[in-house]
């Protein structure tokens, strides 16, 4: 198990247990996170769980079909802008915290 604090629009921090070969959209869903969607299912296809990764953690670069829907984000996309279902967890991840952006 790992842990994953998500930040909300508010500023609010809720920390959840994960297990270790979920992906941030699943713990985000499964925990009814206000403002994570994942309208597709987690599929990489509609941006609807896009985060800010507000940790130090490192993660791989986003692969091409990540870069094409983050281009299409509601909100400004930033450096550290990434789909929530494309992050999956593992134990290098744990501790893992992310921001809510203000739409979807």
């Amino acid at each position: 198990m790992i842990t994953i604090t998500f930040i909300l629009k508010d500023g609010t921090r809720h920390s959840f247990d994960a297990e270790s070969d979920a992906n941030v959209m699943q713990v985000a869903t499964f925990n009814n996170v206000r403002g994570i969607e994942g309208a597709c299912g987690g599929f990489c296809s509609c941006a609807t769980c896009h985060v800010y990764v507000e940790s130090a953690h490192a993660l791989p670069p986003p692969a091409a079909d990540e870069e094409i829907m983050l281009a299409g984000t509601a909100a400004k996309r930033e450096s550290n802008s990434r789909l929530a279902c494309q992050i999956k967890l593992g134990q290098e991840l744990d501790g893992l915290v992310v921001r809510v952006p203000e739409a979807q």
